[in-house]
């Protein structure tokens, strides 16, 4: 006898709801080096889409005209740090500002112009699809470049001390070997003496230095 086949439950269909409007006041910013274009919604301007020049008081105007256009969030993409000066007067204005990863917005081909970006950030940004980049508040982005330009210029110092070092080997001034920092006070008080022209390894040069340590 012929075995009967399992019956197959019908699949249910599930309908995708529609997109929805979550910021409708949203606009979007495609960041350059020398201008920027900034999309609004269709129906805030017979003019919609705008280019304004990187220099401080195009930005100024730029502002203006989101305001003017009653933009109340902004979606901004950008690579290097021409976004930071914009981000933080559109913040100061009372905007809300999102930096998007540029890979979240590239999935759809055939955009190839500024124009098409900044509008294609806004229609993104109006049904919420974007998410914003982490940005802390003002006082800790302040407390961090602090911290980076300190550990820059820590880094910058012991380069700097190995390139003195190896110059006073080459020269054969074995000052490493007398003194335990050529950094130190006294270190740096003979190199700044032999770079003014001091050559006479024995002479006295206060009680607390020693004598060059040069080999002829």
């Amino acid at each position: 006898m012929a075995r009967s086949k399992p019956k197959t439950r019908p699949k249910r269909i599930t309908s995708r709801a529609a997109l929805t409007i979550t910021h409708p006041n949203a606009a979007g910013i495609d960041i350059g080096s020398a201008s920027h274009y900034c999309a609004v919604p269709p129906d805030r301007d017979d003019e919609p889409v705008r280019e304004f020049p990187c220099f401080t008081a195009d930005l100024q105007a730029m502002c203006d005209w989101l305001k003017a256009c009653g933009v109340d969030t902004v979606a901004m993409e950008s690579t290097g740090v021409y976004w930071i000066p914009v981000y933080e007067l559109l913040e100061s204005r009372g905007l809300k500002v999102l930096l998007v990863n540029a890979r979240h917005v590239k999935n759809v081909s055939g955009r190839k112009s500024d124009v098409l970006d900044c509008q294609w950030l806004q229609q993104l940004m109006t049904y919420g699809l974007l998410n914003g980049a982490f940005r802390p508040p003002e006082e800790i982005c302040m407390l961090r470049s602090v911290y980076r330009q300190r550990t820059t210029l820590l880094r910058m110092q012991g380069r700097s001390v190995q390139h003195m070092q190896k110059a006073l080997t080459q020269m054969n001034v074995q000052l490493a070997n007398v003194i335990s920092d050529v950094a130190g006070v006294s270190g740096q008080k003979i190199t700044r003496a032999i770079v003014a022209g001091e050559r006479d390894g024995a002479s006295s040069r206060g009680d607390e230095e020693q004598p060059y340590p040069c080999q002829h």
